[in-house]
């Protein structure tokens, strides 16, 4: 049997003898396994040899050499085609951004083809009633790697309250959104099943999250976490690995992007367990967005009407406004996709193409090209197909950031970056693309942005904070209320941590209550009337609001069983919503980011926890 030097020794490219280019590792072939043998070869073959450079005797550091083995083998194993794949993809990647290549070269843009919802009319809430129907055939996947460091928060986004009257956090929002889907979908009868995407940061937290609060209603085994891992870094325009600057046997990595999410439910067998149990849908969202639910049940409707195979929720965008557009390429050769395109590569494709003024609005004051907000519908027969081909792989892109203007050198490591929004890249021709507008005071207002950074947004764009995100969810809910025929008052404005919003009605609602506009309509009997002081929370399923006039605060808990009319005038002090400096630490953190409190002077409250009517 051959030795390890031997085994080593035996590779040669282009005639050379690598054992000889590589005398550190060759000093230890005897310590490592042959599998370990196997992955330096692969190292080598791929112009990795400066990662055994610094390395000591046999004898010294043995273990950190062997942990160095496990490592790789993770990098390899973790990413569709292994290591070997990332750094070629690399090259090549690296080659083009030196050169200034235009991944859009040879496409022409064009609008394409989606449906646009208006909020309460006959078609929204027909599309509704067959979106909730069909929620009994959706598996939901939770993009969540993230912690809330851009916010200004230490903790995991998810576990961040959504708003601050019941302080329910996001992830809990977003169970009790699919547990209403799912009882109203089929009685609660089959799961919905829910997926969330972790990360290193955020596995471990969001397990104890879970846990601690039970699931929030879901059954454990209802909830699966797929890991996100992280890929190799970067040091130069040849795609070498770098190592840790403090540890010389451990490579640098960086998070890969959402867009591995894909690859994870594809190594997972999930997709498969869910099409032998007949499901056929799969919703992508994403961490912080309040309001999405509120979109979904229309969008999965408008998915099952015209038998998209991707569905794309979007927003009416601004022309040149920080979000990306989804426009249809058709290339010279015949090929064409519906995609996500950049904001800042938009403009310039739209320039050099004909279209003189770039990106500009239209008639109804809005670029022609949707802005998107990553929350996707995909149907899983054609989505299985088309991950057994690809194995999850999605198109990447890299982001270097050079010295100079020479290019060859870069500034820090890059690594490569793939996102969620980019499957439909290699989706063929005949793949049925389109996208659902939804306005974005019903659909869209994530939590992304600290104080400081919101407070430098140019006036009239969103702040995408946790101010204006909480506001949306008020202003959201009194829309809704309105449409259904309650009469409330119109928004003042007031200053939060340098972010001028609107304060609507604190209104919230459990989605037990009303998960669409027709249940809210079923809910609200004769003329209410609710004032811009005033803060109504409702958790109940059958409660119902008839002739109320509420100028307070008012708080309706009941169980599913106890039937509940709210009638008559209600007055108090109520809640009252307190700015607060976001560098005064003697407030929690989550309070700080918004940059008020809600102050508790005096409510009414009713609780029913007996059957009954």
């Amino acid at each position: 049997m051959a030795s390890a030097a031997e085994r080593l020794s035996g590779l040669r490219i282009g005639g050379e003898n690598w054992a000889s280019e590589v005398p550190n590792l060759q000093l230890n072939l005897n310590i490592l396994s042959p599998d370990q043998i196997e992955l330096a070869k692969m190292l080598l073959q791929e112009g990795q040899g400066h990662l055994f450079a610094h390395w000591a005797e046999p004898g010294v550091d043995d273990d950190k050499k062997k942990n160095f083995f496990d490592q790789v083998l993770r990098l390899r194993d973790h990413y569709p085609g292994g290591l070997t794949a990332y750094i070629q993809n690399a090259r090549r990647l690296l080659a083009d951004s030196r050169a200034g290549k235009n991944p859009f070269e040879g496409f022409i843009p064009s609008v394409p083809s989606g449906e646009d919802l208006k909020f309460g009319d006959d078609n929204f809430v027909k599309l509704e009633e067959e979106g909730v129907k069909e929620a009994k055939k959706a598996a939901f996947v939770l993009v969540a790697g993230g912690l809330g460091e851009r916010l200004g928060y230490k903790g995991i986004k998810v576990a961040l309250p959504s708003e601050s009257t019941t302080g329910t956090c996001f992830l809990q929002h977003y169970i009790e959104c699919i547990l209403a889907l799912q009882e109203a979908s089929h009685g609660g009868s089959n799961e919905i099943p829910l997926v969330i995407m972790t990360s290193d940061d955020t596995h471990m937290p969001i397990t104890r999250l879970l846990e601690s609060n039970s699931y929030f209603g879901m059954q454990p085994g209802q909830v699966k976490l797929l890991k996100q891992e992280k890929v190799a870094c970067l040091d130069d325009n040849d795609a070498r690995i770098a190592l840790e600057p403090n540890d010389k046997y451990k490579i640098q990595t960086k998070p890969h992007g959402h867009g591995d999410v894909h690859a994870l439910l594809y190594k997972s067998g999930l997709l498969k367990i869910w099409h032998d149990a007949g499901l056929n849908w799969v919703i992508f969202f994403q961490d912080t967005n309040g309001l999405l639910f509120k979109a979904i049940p229309a969008s999965l409707g408008v998915s099952v009407t015209k038998g998209y195979h991707v569905n794309s929720l979007a927003v009416p965008r601004k022309a040149k406004e920080a979000i990306g557009g989804i426009t249809k390429l058709t290339h010279a050769d015949g090929r064409s996709m519906v995609i996500n395109v950049e904001y800042n590569q938009l403009d310039p494709l739209l320039r050099a193409t004909g279209h003189v003024d770039g990106d500009v609005n239209c008639e109804t004051g809005y670029s022609p090209f949707p802005g998107n907000i990553n929350q996707l519908i995909l149907q899983l027969g054609p989505y299985i197909e088309e991950l057994t081909k690809t194995h999850g792989a999605i198109a990447e892109f890299v982001n270097p950031k050079y010295k100079d203007s020479t290019k060859s050198s870069f500034k820090s490591s890059t690594r490569l970056e793939c996102m969620m929004q980019d499957y439909p890249k290699t989706l063929p021709p005949t793949a049925r693309v389109g996208f659902t507008v939804m306005d974005t005071w019903l659909a869209y207002a994530p939590v992304k942005n600290n104080p400081e950074d919101a407070a430098k947004v140019p006036k009239g764009n969103p702040y995408h904070s946790a101010t204006s995100g909480e506001m949306a969810i008020y202003k959201a809910n009194s829309l809704i209320l309105r449409k259904a025929g309650v009469q409330v008052a119109d928004p003042e404005n007031a200053v939060f941590n340098g972010q001028e919003v609107e304060v609507w009605p604190r209104i919230t609602w459990k989605p037990k209550w009303a998960l669409t506009f027709s249940d809210v309509k079923k809910k609200v009997k004769e003329e209410c009337s609710i004032s811009q002081r005033s803060t109504m929370v409702i958790n109940g399923e059958n409660i119902c609001l008839k002739g109320l006039s509420l100028n307070g605060t008012l708080l309706v808990n009941a169980i599913n069983e106890a039937e509940v009319l709210v009638i008559g005038s209600i007055q108090n002090e109520g809640w009252v919503v307190k700015p607060i400096d976001y560098k005064d630490f003697s407030f929690a953190e989550q309070n700080r980011i918004r940059g008020f409190v809600i102050e508790k002077l005096e409510q009414f409250e009713l609780n029913y926890s007996e059957p009954g009517k």
